[in-house]
C-alpha cells in the first residue's frame, strides 16, 4: 500500500485533490483535522484530557467541546496551544495509523492523508511521499473569499502564519500546480501516481 501526504496552503485546493484520489483510484482518504474533532467528541480519547486543560467552560448546551471556545482560549495563548497540540496531535497520528493497518489488512492500494500541519507533525514518518498542493496567493484568496467568506484582513493573517512556498516545496517529494484548471491538476496526479510499482 502506498501512503500519500497531502499539505499546502490553505485555499490551494487540496479536497479537490483529495476527492479526485478517492473517485479515480479509490484511496482511502483522512483528513487529520477531521480525526482531530471526532477524538473530541465525549467518550474519546480526547475528550477528558482537554476537559482537564481548559476547564468545563469549553462545553456547549449539550456536553460536547465547542472548538470556537477552544479557539478563543487558546490562540492569544501559545503555552496552552502547545499542550492542547500535545494531547491531540499524538493522539491524531495514532488513529491513523490504526486506520492504516485496517486499509492494509483491506488490501487498499492507495491511503492518503491530508493535514496543515504534515510537516511540522513528522508525517514523513509514516508517508511514502510527500506532495505539496500550490496554488498562488491571488487563487487561494479569490476561493477563500468566495468559498468561506473570509475577509482580506483574515487571509492576510492566515497567510502571515503558514509556510513559505520554499518551505513546502523543499519538504515535499512532489508539487501539484492547483492554481489552473481541474484537468491540468488531474493530469499532474495521474502522472505522479502512474510512477508506484503497482500501477
Amino acid at each position: 500500500m502506498k501512503i500519500i501526504g497531502i499539505t499546502g496552503g490553505v485555499g490551494a485546493g487540496k479536497s479537490a485533490v483529495l476527492d479526485y484520489l478517492a473517485q479515480r483510484y479509490q484511496a482511502y482518504t483522512v483528513q487529520a483535522d477531521k480525526v482531530a474533532h471526532e477524538l473530541m467528541e465525549p467518550e474519546e480519547s480526547c475528550f477528558s484530557p482537554v476537559l482537564d486543560l481548559l476547564g468545563r467552560e469549553i462545553l456547549d448546551g449539550a456536553g460536547k467541546i465547542d472548538r470556537r471556545k477552544v479557539a478563543a482560549l487558546v490562540f492569544p495563548n501559545p503555552e496552552v496551544l502547545a499542550k492542547l497540540n500535545g494531547i491531540v496531535h499524538p493522539a491524531v497520528k495514532k488513529e491513523i495509523r490504526r486506520r492504516i493497518a485496517v486499509q492494509k489488512e483491506q488490501g487498499r492500494k492507495i491511503f492518503v492523508i491530508e493535514a496543515a500541519l504534515l510537516l511540522e507533525d513528522h508525517y514523513d514518518e509514516i508517508c511514502h511521499d510527500m506532495w505539496y498542493i500550490y496554488a498562488g496567493e491571488q487563487a487561494r484568496q479569490a476561493r477563500l473569499e468566495k468559498q468561506r467568506g473570509y475577509s482580506q484582513e483574515k487571509i492576510r493573517d492566515i497567510f502571515k502564519n503558514q509556510q513559505t512556498e520554499d518551505a513546502f516545496r523543499q519538504k515535499c517529494d512532489y508539487t501539484v500546480e492547483n492554481d489552473k484548471d481541474l484537468q491540468n491538476t488531474y493530469r499532474q496526479i495521474d502522472k505522479r501516481i502512474k510512477t508506484y510499482e503497482f500501477m
